[in-house]
């Protein structure tokens, strides 16, 4: 399977973007997707999960209310739409394929990952 993410870019603070992940697969409509991101210097943390139908989303608490994790299987493709976006949101953002139906907030759940799109929030 390979994961494209695209639709990183620099934005101001309180600016929106909304990043996309193609799969090349069909498969991967059986699997649940995250969103995670990396900050130069810092682990690479937990985003956002949904599962293969949609039906199940989760967040970190430090993005929900403002990130929106979706999926539209007839396109094989994830999205995560980013609003009020602030200077702490500043990391590559990668896409991945679970190994399960459910997504998870652990990165050893996830057996395919995207190549990163950046975002920048500028102050």
């Amino acid at each position: 399977v390979q994961l494209q993410a695209s639709g990183g870019g620099l934005v101001q603070t309180g600016g929106s973007l909304r990043l996309s992940c193609a799969s090349s697969r069909r498969t991967s409509r059986n699997n649940g997707m995250g969103w995670f991101r990396q900050a130069p210097g810092k682990e690479r943390e937990f985003v956002a999960s949904i599962s293969w139908n949609g039906g199940d989303t989760y967040y970190a608490e430090s993005v929900k209310g403002r990130f929106t994790i979706s999926r539209d299987n007839a396109k094989d493709t994830v999205f995560l739409q980013m609003n009020s976006l602030k200077p702490e949101d500043t990391a590559v953002y990668y896409c991945a394929s679970a190994r399960g139906a459910r997504g998870s907030s652990q990165v050893g759940q996830y057996n395919y990952w995207g190549q990163g799109t950046q975002v920048t929030v500028s102050s």
